[in-house]
């Protein structure tokens, strides 16, 4: 029996999760194993229903799970709370009390799908990229941080600072799945100007000695960032800090032309992970059965490779997934000119079903 904790969050998150789950057991069936589902408040949600986006419920459920499949959080409606009390302190509440410390966003685009890209085809055709963001430290986390009056004025500060063991250990999940991929690694940083990418970059060079099987490089954010949209197929994993990881994998993201195509995990040490798409909640589209349930289908595939242990579930998720694409199926964000034609979020979900 495994334990899956289901946050739908806020928005389209409430009804991209639900094809999800009916995939989740589904593949899980087809090996002999029976998951058991609970579902609780975060973000908005919690907010209106009791006050917290991260109510002690909720993260007590989430400890208990074996894996977390979030749908997105947050909203126009929340806008206005103080920072502390917004639905994305649920979000990072969870990250840190669930050690979450590694973010892994690929960037996939199969060739079907080419044209549905920003860039020419030819550059963006079978892309395959791994972004491993740090999750739990960096200028997100650091302290001091905040507003003050210096001089008669109001002066914002954060703190970029990590720590040997945590570059160490992000550095070491990204190794581990270069030698699984196609041995690349690239470490991106800003050490030309940032005592702490210095450091970074210091302790990444450090272990590459443990991979011989891994070719590692090193590249200058701004570059990296010039690089995705050049030529992106020159990546296979890269590796970086937390707030270059954010905008960077935002950046690879539209490569694939929708984010309604990519799955995102974050993992902790042991194992557990939150699953969730890379999309937001879009409240524009919410209730309209509108939204594209893939990336949230494919979080779950992840899911099943990364904490469950269900490699031949996860393929069969992906594959079922590639099928859909491949006979034609497109909801309203990748459908191109084919508006006419598009299908629902219900219906997308049951299409992958019937190709499990």
């Amino acid at each position: 029996m495994k334990k899956v904790l289901v946050l739908p969050g806020d928005g389209i998150g409430q009804e991209v999760v639900n094809p999800a789950v009916e995939v989740m057991q589904v593949a899980a069936q087809q090996q002999g194993v029976t998951i058991d589902v609970e579902e609780a408040l975060v973000g908005g949600a919690a907010i209106d229903d009791c006050g917290s986006p991260l109510p002690e419920s909720t993260l007590a459920k989430a400890k208990a799970a074996d894996a977390v499949l979030l749908g997105g959080v947050g909203g126009p409606k929340w806008d206005d709370l103080p920072t502390a009390q917004r639905p994305e302190k649920g979000l990072l509440g969870l990250r840190q009390e669930l050690g979450l410390f590694a973010n892994l966003r690929p960037a996939l685009l199969a060739s079907s799908l080419a044209g549905a890209s920003s860039l020419k085809p030819e550059l963006v055709s079978d892309l395959d990229i791994l972004i491993v963001r740090e999750l739990t430290g960096g200028i997100y986390f650091g302290e001091p941080r905040g507003v003050e009056t210096r001089d008669n004025e109001r002066v914002g500060f954060n703190t970029l600072v990590y720590a040997e063991h945590e570059i160490e250990r992000i550095a070491r999940v990204s190794f581990d799945l270069a030698s699984k991929r196609n041995g690349l690694l690239c470490s991106v940083d800003k050490a030309n100007v940032l005592e702490v990418s210095q450091l970074w970059r210091e302790v990444v060079t450090s272990l590459a000695s443990d991979y011989p099987d891994v070719e590692l490089s090193h590249m200058y954010v701004d570059n990296a960032a010039m690089q995705l949209v050049r030529a992106p197929k020159q990546f296979d994993v890269i590796v970086t800090g937390n707030m270059f990881g954010d905008i960077l994998s935002d950046v690879a993201a539209m490569l694939t032309g929708s984010l309604g195509m990519l799955p995102s995990a974050s993992l902790s040490a042991s194992g557990a992970g939150m699953y969730e798409p890379v999309h937001g909640t879009a409240p524009d589209i919410a209730g309209q059965d509108k939204a594209n349930p893939l990336a949230t289908i494919l979080s779950v595939g992840m899911l099943f490779r990364y904490s469950l242990d269900m490699p031949e579930a996860a393929d069969n998720v992906d594959r079922a997934v590639a099928k859909v694409l491949a006979d034609g199926h497109r909801t309203a964000d990748i459908a191109g000119d084919a508006q006419a034609d598009a299908v629902g979020c219900r219906t997308m979900g049951e299409l992958v079903i019937e190709n499990l």
